[in-house]
C-alpha cells in the first residue's frame, strides 16, 4: 500500500473529525478538509480548507424555522454536501468521514483505489437505532431516535468502509457483534482539553443534601428515567438533589414531570470556566446512558475529582476503575445505580476518591496523534479490506 496516499476529511460541521484533519495535515498527507461551514477549523492551512457554506446556512434556516424538524433538514443536506466534496475528490484519495455523510464519496474512493476510513462517535448505526428505539417504545414515546435517511445512510457508509476509529470498547464491540473485522476496528480515544477541569481549588460541599450531578443532555438515550428513580430510591434514605442542565430532549418532557419529588437543581449551559466549579460542587456524577460513544461531560467530572457512575454503554467507562473514581452498573438498572451513587458519595466524603492525575496527558491532542500515526503504519501496510 502507499504509505503517502492522503486523505480527504469531509464533515458537513465542525466535529472531532478536526482533529484527525490536524494530524493529516502536520505530516502533509491531508490532501483537503472538506466542511460544509463559513469557518475552517483553527490548524489546518488555508490552501487545505474547502468550504461549502450553503449547507450550514440552509440547516441553520431550518432549525429556526422548524425546530422540531432540524435535524431532518440538516440530514437533507448530506447528498449535497457528498456530491460537492465528490466533485472536487481526485482519483485514488483516503476518504475519512462520519456515519452517512459522504457515502458518493465513500464508493468513488473504494472505486479508484482509496480507502474509506470511518470515525466511530457513536455505536454501529444498527446498534444505536435497535438499543434507543427499544427505549423509546418502552415509554410509549413516539420520537425516532433520528431521522431514519440518516441512519439508513450511515448502514451504507459502515458497508463501504475499510477501517474504523473507534474512541471506546462499547464502540468497538458493537462493529465486532455486528461482523465487521476486529483487526479494523482501531481504538482511538477524542483528545478533550481538560484546562478548566481540576480538583484544585477544591469546593466546601456539606455532606447534606448528597448532590449528584449529570451535564449530559436529559433525554430518554442517555438514561434518565432510571436516573430520576435511583434519585428517588436514595432519597427513600436521606436527602438529596439532582443537579441538571437546562435543556429537555422532547423524548423525556412528559417523563420528567412524573418525578415532582426529586429535587432538581437546574442550570443553564456554562461555559467550561464556570462548569468546572458545578461539577465541583457535587458528591457523584451519574450519566445512565443506553447508548453514548464517548461522554465527554464524564471526562470533565472525573478531571475535577468527582467520581462516576456510568453503564458500560457510556463510552468513557474505558477510564472507571470501580472503587476508586467511580463504578460501572448496568443498563436500566436504578436499584444498582442508586446503590453506586451512594457508595461513590461515601468515598467522596471520606476523601478517599482516586484522582486520576494521568487522565489530560491520556486525553491530549499528543497522545491522540501518537496512537493515530500507530494506527495509520498499520493502515499503509494492510491497505482496503475486501467487501
Amino acid at each position: 500500500m502507499n504509505a503517502t496516499q492522503k486523505f480527504a476529511v469531509a464533515c458537513p460541521v465542525r466535529s472531532v473529525c478536526d482533529h484527525h484533519a490536524k494530524v493529516f495535515a502536520k505530516i502533509g498527507r491531508l490532501q483537503g478538509h472538506y466542511l460544509g461551514t463559513r469557518r475552517g477549523a483553527q490548524g489546518i492551512p488555508e490552501a487545505l480548507s474547502r468550504r461549502f457554506p450553503i449547507v450550514g446556512l440552509i440547516s441553520y434556516a431550518g432549525a429556526k424555522a422548524m425546530p422540531l424538524k432540524g435535524e431532518s433538514v440538516k440530514v437533507a443536506c448530506f447528498p449535497l454536501f457528498d456530491w460537492w466534496v465528490k466533485r472536487q475528490l481526485p482519483e485514488g484519495t483516503a476518504v475519512f468521514s462520519s456515519y452517512g455523510y459522504t457515502v458518493e464519496c465513500f464508493k468513488k474512493a473504494r472505486q479508484t483505489g482509496g480507502m474509506t476510513l470511518l470515525d466511530g462517535g457513536n455505536s454501529h448505526p444498527a446498534n444505536f437505532w435497535r438499543v434507543v428505539t427499544e427505549e423509546h417504545q418502552r415509554w410509549n414515546v413516539d420520537v425516532a431516535p433520528y431521522p431514519k435517511t440518516w441512519n439508513e445512510r450511515g448502514l451504507r457508509s459502515v458497508e463501504l468502509t475499510d477501517w474504523v476509529f473507534s474512541p471506546s470498547s462499547y464502540v468497538t464491540n458493537s462493529f465486532i457483534e455486528r461482523g465487521f473485522p476486529a483487526e479494523r476496528v482501531l481504538s482511538l480515544p477524542y483528545p478533550i482539553d481538560l484546562t478548566h477541569f481540576s480538583p484544585d481549588p477544591p469546593a466546601n460541599i456539606p455532606k447534606s443534601p448528597l448532590k449528584v450531578v449529570c451535564t449530559g443532555g436529559v433525554s430518554l438515550r442517555k438514561g434518565f428515567p432510571y436516573l430520576l428513580e435511583a434519585m428517588r430510591l436514595i432519597r427513600k434514605e436521606r436527602d438529596a438533589v439532582l443537579m441538571l442542565t437546562e435543556g429537555v430532549h422532547e423524548s423525556m418532557l412528559r417523563l420528567i414531570h412524573q418525578y415532582p419529588d426529586v429535587p432538581i437543581d437546574w442550570a443553564p449551559r456554562l461555559s467550561h470556566d464556570k462548569l468546572g466549579q458545578r461539577l465541583k460542587e457535587a458528591h457523584v456524577f451519574a450519566l445512565l446512558s443506553l447508548e453514548d460513544g464517548f461522554a465527554l461531560t464524564a471526562a470533565e467530572a472525573m478531571a475535577c475529582g468527582v467520581p462516576v457512575v456510568l453503564t458500560p454503554n457510556t463510552g468513557f467507562s474505558d477510564f472507571v476503575v470501580p472503587g476508586k473514581n467511580g463504578e460501572i452498573v448496568p443498563i436500566r438498572d436504578p436499584q444498582s445505580a442508586a446503590d453506586a451513587i451512594i457508595r461513590c458519595y461515601e468515598l467522596k466524603t471520606s476523601g478517599q476518591a482516586f484522582v486520576d492525575t494521568d487522565l489530560k496527558s491520556s486525553l491530549s491532542f499528543e497522545t491522540f496523534e501518537r496512537k493515530l500515526m500507530t494506527h495509520l503504519e498499520i493502515i499503509d501496510k494492510l491497505g482496503p479490506r475486501a467487501i
